[in-house]
């Protein structure tokens, strides 16, 4: 995100608060290859936290990247990817040796994780066939609607399976040479392990999941292959697809040549331990401590989804809601949108470049803290003005592509509190369509929700709105910045400093987050009602934006 706080700070932040190893201590471990390192390809940022023995981030890195549309495909190219992750590691080894004055050649644990979904199809050569097809493309449509159908369970667009059923339904002649695919996540951790492999919350964003095994549901593999009989394809389902772990598993080791993909430099030593790789959406819910029953958390960045871990299976199939898991297995509902803050990030450069027409240097971090925080005063419900932030299409409310869009009419109190305010609305809009039914219509649970990303980073602003959204306390906790490279980092911790019975929720809560103070914001009532009117407002204009995607 790009007002993310330099790791400099952030690091020094938590050495100052929480870090119980002195330098030496950490320099130490460095040395000796007891730390643990996690890896998270994101939509914007690629990102790197090292982590001591306590679990506190003692060094970090990163690499800024953006997706592409080529061909009417949302994607990212192989050099992209490897250029990307060879930046980030570099820039990790420089933090440390910076803050410590040693090399870092020997790490005790490595996890990556990336934005989750997505479509990634190889050969018998490992070639890629395609090009990278992400979670951001809603042009699985109709493979989405036909699988649902068969399994009785919901399959977005977004998920693997779903792209791979579209290119069958397409006619896309790669199929009949497809020997393996896999996500973003997966794809790096098999290059760099050889081991073709998913953490199963990860796992569960190809292909349902059957929560009593841990792996994928045979049932419908079956359903899958029968639906596809007529092909005569020379593959079945379950050869194609990655084995399934779950968290605390050995997922491989760092090879020699996965260790010169990712640092060129050929001082990161091979033998590094890997946990299963994990998609964005199971690294928060570690990095947010959200992984057991009744708990939830919210990620809002260019994405924004919410995931609440449930006590028992929904009534009913929701286009709206998602069943993936936790990294340990547990049954999630996830409502995920594809627009967030891209726009919102969009209008505040606006601002940024009429700061330096006028002469004057623009800091991100106080710009965008002094536009939220003027969003508050605003009037509760926008004073009437209606704004799209879809860069994409949004399967909640039924588009296959976006126009971000601002509309007011002369009557509407326009001004910069309500400008902003409607903004920040808008990036929560289709997020609260899919939240209202679980909250609402299934009545599910949830005694916390967990807010982490970019839209949480200005204090107390983004709580207030989502608070708003849900109707309900929403905690940020001091490491909401750190995001899903920390929470990968734990899983990697967890991996390798787990005891014997030892359950993920149970690490996250003793030895992660024991102590740690967060801020909570309780919904106001002025904001609830003025945030339901807002949703009215937005309904209606759906039509808008329809013809605007027609007509531009």
């Amino acid at each position: 995100m790009l007002h993310f706080d330099s790791f400099e700070k952030l690091i020094q932040e938590k050495e100052d608060v929480t870090m119980g190893f002195t330098t030496e201590e950490v320099k130490k471990q460095i040395e000796e290859g007891r730390t643990a390192l996690g890896i998270e390809l994101g939509s914007t940022r690629i990102k790197a936290v090292l982590v001591a023995e306590d679990n506190t981030p003692i060094a970090g890195g990163a690499h800024d990247w953006e997706n592409r549309l080529e061909n009417g495909i949302w994607t990212y190219s192989l050099d992209d990817v490897w250029n990307g992750l060879q930046d980030c590691y570099r820039d990790l080894a420089e933090d440390v040796q910076k803050q410590y004055g040693v090399e870092l050649q020997k790490i005790g644990a490595i996890g990556f994780s990336a934005m989750m979904h997505g479509y990634m199809a190889f050969d018998e050569k490992g070639e890629l066939l395609v090009p990278f097809r992400t979670w951001r493309n809603t042009i699985t449509g109709q493979a989405s609607e036909k699988l649902t159908e068969v399994f009785h369970y919901h399959i977005p667009q977004r998920w693997s399976i779903a792209h791979l059923y579209q290119a069958i339904l397409n006619g896309e002649e790669h199929v009949s040479s497809v020997r393996f695919f896999t996500t973003l996540a997966g794809y790096v951790h098999w290059k760099l392990t050889g081991e073709k492999a998913l953490g199963v919350g990860e796992a569960s964003g190809m292909f349902p999941i059957d929560i009593e095994t841990g792996d994928f549901n045979n049932k419908m593999i079956a359903q899958f292959d029968e639906l596809v009989a007529d092909k005569n394809f020379s593959w079945k389902l379950r050869e194609i697809m990655p084995k399934v772990l779950t968290a605390g598993e050995a997922a491989g080791t760092l090879t020699a040549e996965g260790a010169a993909l990712l640092d060129p430099t050929g001082k990161l030593q091979a033998g590094a331990p890997l946990c299963p790789p994990e998609g964005d959406a199971g690294t928060g819910m570690a990095a947010t401590n959200s992984v057991a029953r009744r708990t939830g958390n919210v990620s809002a960045g260019t994405s924004v989804f919410a995931m609440i871990v449930l006590e028992k299976e929904l009534k009913k199939v929701y286009d709206a809601i998602d069943l993936v898991t936790t990294p340990d297995g547990s049954l999630v509902a996830m409502v995920h949108c594809n627009n967030c803050t891209s726009d919102l990030n969009a209008w505040v450069n606006i601002f940024k470049e009429f700061m330096e027409s006028m002469g004057m240097k623009a800091d991100m971090n106080e710009l965008f803290g002094t536009l939220y925080r003027k969003a508050l005063e605003g009037d509760a419900d926008c004073g009437g003005l209606l704004a799209y932030n879809y860069f994409s299409g949004e399967h909640i409310t039924g588009f296959e592509e976006g126009r971000p869009l601002f509309v007011r009419t002369p009557s509407d109190n326009f001004n910069l509190a309500n400008f902003m305010r409607v903004h920040l609305f808008t990036a929560l809009g289709a997020l609260k369509t899919g939240l209202d039914i679980l909250l609402k219509e299934e009545g599910v649970q949830v005694d916390e929700m967990l807010g982490h990303g970019g839209l949480f980073k200005t204090k107390g602003v983004g709580q207030r709105i989502m608070a708003a959204a849900i109707n309900a306390s929403v905690s940020v906790m001091e490491t909401a910045g750190e995001g899903g490279a920390w929470g990968m980092a734990l899983l990697a911790s967890y991996m390798l400093h787990k005891e014997d019975g030892e359950t993920l929720p149970a690490f996250l809560e003793k030895k992660v987050f024991a102590g740690q103070e967060g801020t909570k914001e309780a919904p106001c009532k002025e904001d609830v009602e003025g945030f339901d009117k807002f949703m009215e407002r937005y309904a209606k204009g759906l039509a808008i934006e329809r013809a605007a995607v027609e007509n531009l």
